[in-house]
């Protein structure tokens, strides 16, 4: 079978992935950038050390990291939305997929692979599931790795009763372990929790998965028509979970902060999260590149680590405890 990705624009990709709720790769595309000012606000030390010294009641042209922070302090936030991808991870020790040199997708060349993102094709995974099923005994959840500040820093937003929901890319499920809430979770890409075959969609034992997966490294076998079994991850072209069409369009229409973190944003429909919000609502992005269509006026970008950003951030709001 021919693994090649298909070429196809970033707007078609994306209008196809978000009308029938799949998951989509723009490893073939340059994600575009729509800018409605010349440069979003990059935050390094110096201009938040500046920001500290701004007072809160100064005229703000555009949404600044100080007027965000004075938002939290004076409670205006009651509905954040927070998407989160790989990078939110990197600090417990999981790599992400796409960066240069240390990322999941430069590592897998022992496997000669057609193309990184093949882990997480199922025909690829049907004819050779042992990256996949390598991949899965290295993160499954509650086995080698805990939670990070950025994680906690979610599980916060949601005991303060502040958060919208958090739309996750991972599938770590570092986010349930740091404590937030399954009705604050959406797992986009789905979870470890259950397991079926990949043909007929039998349901299979999650436990019986884990044991074949991790003691014996091998995919397990469906019980009805013998094809391979793996846990309910969304690999690229499925079906993503249901909760995520039932909830993203009241999430984006209420929200009034949206937070991006450590995503790269190249996966639709979620890369399109931070596009559906209304105009007026201010977005963060703490990410160490510029990514999706950041650099409108209420735009502000942190630039760097998750946890380190995040660390800043709740210095600036007063959450230091």
């Amino acid at each position: 079978m021919n693994f090649r990705r298909l070429a196809s624009s970033t707007s078609l990709l994306c209008t196809y992935a978000s009308k029938n709720n799949v998951a989509v790769a723009f490893t073939t595309c340059t994600p575009s950038f729509n800018l409605r000012s010349p440069h979003p606000r990059r935050i390094t030390q110096t201009t938040l050390n500046q920001e500290r010294e701004a007072s809160s009641s100064s005229a703000h042209d555009n949404t600044t990291l100080e007027t965000i922070a004075e938002s939290f302090r004076t409670n205006a936030f009651k509905k954040v939305l927070v998407v989160s991808g790989a990078g939110v991870s990197v600090a417990a020790g999981i790599p992400d997929f796409r960066s240069p040199g240390s990322g999941l997708y430069d590592n897998l060349h022992k496997y000669d692979l057609p193309y990184p993102e093949a882990i997480f094709d199922v025909d690829f995974y049907i004819q050779n599931p042992k990256p996949f099923v390598t991949l899965a005994k290295e993160i499954w959840p509650g086995v080698n790795y805990r939670p990070t500040l950025t994680h906690c820093f979610f599980s916060l937003l949601d005991k303060k009763g502040i958060l919208r929901r958090v739309y996750t890319q991972n599938i770590d499920g570092l986010e349930a372990v740091a404590g937030v809430t399954e009705e604050k979770l959406v797992e986009c890409h789905g979870h470890f929790r259950s397991s079926a075959c990949v043909k007929c969609r039998t349901p299979f034992d999650a436990e019986v998965c884990q044991k074949t997966m991790i003691e014996q490294g091998e995919a397990p076998k469906c019980n009805s028509c013998g094809s391979s079994v793996k846990p309910d991850i969304v690999f690229f072209g499925e079906v993503m979970p249901s909760r995520f069409s039932d909830l993203v369009h009241y999430d984006v229409a209420s929200s009034d902060l949206v937070i991006v973190l450590g995503s790269s944003l190249m996966v639709a429909p979620v890369c399109e999260i931070p596009n559906w919000v209304k105009s007026n609502v201010p977005r963060l992005l703490i990410n160490r590149d510029l990514v999706g269509t950041f650099g409108k006026a209420n735009d502000v970008f942190m630039e760097g680590d998750c946890d380190h950003s995040v660390r800043q951030l709740c210095q600036l709001i007063g959450w230091e405890d």
